[in-house]
This record gives C-alpha cells, sequence and structure tokens, in this order.
C-alpha cells in the first residue's frame, strides 16, 4: 500500500470548510521540552484534522531534555491545551509513553485530565484490521541495555537539529523549501538504513507474535506505511523535522500525512473562507 490515496482531498468540508474529519489520528514524537519541538505546525494540523480517536505514541513530551535544561514556549503549552480541548469535546486520547517521556510509564492504567495512558493497545480499524499500537522503544537494543549510548546518541541529533534550523533560515531567505538534514543523514548511511530496517523487522515480528494485522509505533523518527514485511507496518513519524501523521478514515484505510507537503494548500483554502471562518478554524 502507498503512503497515501491522491484520490483523498485535504479540505473536506464537515461542519467547517476548514476541517478534514478522520475516524483514527496517529502522532508520536512531539518532543515538547525541546527547540527542535514544531508544535506550531502540529497546532496547524490539528486545526486542519479533527479525529474521534487520537493516539500519542510516545516521546510526547521529552523528559531527558527538560531535566537537563527548562524549554516551555507558549507554543508548548498551546498544544497541550489543544489536546486537553479535543478530550472535553467528546475525543478520546489514548498516551502511550516512550523513551523520552517514560516517567509516564508508572502511571500506566491511569488516566490524567481525560487522557488515557496505557503501555501497548490494539486498535480495530472500520474495516476490522487490528493493529497493535505501541512506541516501539522496547525493541531498540542500544535503549534498553546501553542508555549512556542512547543519552550520546540523542545530544548528537540535538546538535544536528541546531545546525538544520540555521541552515534551513538561509534556504527560506534564497527561496528553498524545508530541507532535513538528518533525513538526508538516514537516507544516505548505510548503518543509519540498516538500523531503520531492522528496527521495522523486530516490530513486524512482534506484531506477528500478537497476531495482529499490523503494527503502528514510532520512536525511530522515519515515517513509514508499508506491507512489504507480510503484516503493514506504520510509522508515524516525528514533528521535530518530518512533521508527519498517520490517520485512519471512516472506511478503515490508513494514510500517512506528511503536513509539510499539504500546509500550502491548508492555508490557500482558509485565505478564500470568510474572515470568521477563519478565526473560528483556529480557536
Amino acid at each position: 500500500m502507498t503512503e497515501g490515496n491522491s484520490e483523498r482531498e485535504l479540505i473536506r468540508p464537515r461542519d467547517e470548510a476548514s476541517t478534514y474529519r478522520v475516524r483514527t489520528l496517529f502522532l508520536s514524537d512531539i518532543h515538547l521540552g525541546t527547540r527542535g519541538c514544531q508544535a506550531e505546525a502540529l497546532l496547524e494540523f490539528l486545526r486542519a484534522y479533527d479525529a474521534d480517536t487520537i493516539y500519542l505514541v510516545g516521546d510526547i513530551v521529552d523528559g531527558w531534555r527538560l531535566k537537563a535544561r527548562w524549554h516551555w514556549p507558549q507554543p508548548h503549552n498551546d498544544l497541550v491545551q489543544k489536546l486537553l480541548r479535543k478530550v472535553r469535546k467528546g475525543a478520546r486520547i489514548i498516551y502511550l509513553p516512550g523513551n523520552h517521556d517514560e516517567f509516564l510509564r508508572d502511571y500506566c492504567g491511569t488516566n490524567f485530565g481525560g487522557i488515557e495512558i496505557l503501555d501497548r493497545v490494539v486498535h480495530e480499524t472500520a474495516a476490522g484490521q487490528r493493529l497493535l499500537v505501541l512506541h516501539g522503544d522496547q525493541f531498540d537494543m542500544v535503549v534498553r541495555h546501553a542508555k549512556w549510548l542512547a543519552f550520546l546518541g540523542d545530544g548528537a541529533y540535538t546538535l544536528a537539529l541546531g545546525v538544520n534550523t540555521y541552515l534551513n533560515l538561509v534556504r527560506r531567505k534564497l527561496g528553498f523549501p524545508y530541507w532535513s538534514l538528518s533525513g538526508w543523514a538516514k537516507a544516505k548511511v548505510k548503518n543509519a538504513v540498516n538500523f531503520i530496517g531492522r528496527f521495522e523487522e523486530v516490530l513486524v515480528n512482534e506484531g506477528k507474535r500478537s497476531r495482529v494485522d499490523g503494527i503502528v509505533c514510532g520512536h525511530i523518527h522515519s515515517a513509514a506505511l508499508h506491507d512489504k514485511l507480510g503484516i503493514r507496518y506504520a510509522n508515524t513519524g516525528d514533528w521535530v523535522e518530518s512533521c508527519t501523521a498517520l490517520v485512519e478514515h471512516f472506511d478503515g484505510a490508513l494514510e500517512l500525512i506528511r503536513w509539510n507537503e499539504r500546509r500550502a494548500a491548508y492555508l490557500a483554502t482558509l485565505a478564500t473562507l470568510e474572515p470568521e471562518l477563519s478565526v473560528q478554524a483556529a480557536e
């Protein structure tokens, strides 16, 4: 299966012309509390897409970075409030902690502000497909057995993000689109490509062991949606660089949304609406 269905439009009118309604939304690796978090982009996405059920598939809050240095600007707070408002309006939100927010694993099985906290869960699509949803760090041997090396890698990744920020400031001034340094490195460096491939195989094997039709995970910041390994594999990507999310439509079809590629169409649609509707969509 391809990442998306080209016949589906970004904006399909519901009660508001600016909102596209889906059955389920899967998000991961937002990393609130870091300078790399693209909270503003995710807020735009959540204004464009509304869902009955939202899965937060780990590393939503970056406890590692917050312990080292506190960073919590207003957009990060706005994003938390946006999710809480969705709960109050009737959405079901399930939070599955990852390695960066592992402190929440002590609270699995509890409920905070209407948000359920679970270690893993099986989601059934409208088409009857059973999907195992979990962050995925449980199957990363570096995270499990050499946490010091994971911290070192996280520091290197943070440095790459800093370089990438300045690089894209120059690109923006020259009229070029956003470009991901670490994304390019993952695609070009053999070891990174091999790691991603092994990670997918291990997660798919866990799905087969659990007798489900597919698996949804995050963790490696590499968005994907395919059936190459025998069952459906979906990785939600991240909101640090790629700005990707997985959605389930009401017919049960899964689609990987790359927001950086859809954003211009959404903003163009907003620009054609009446001013008061634009204000309402931004609430």
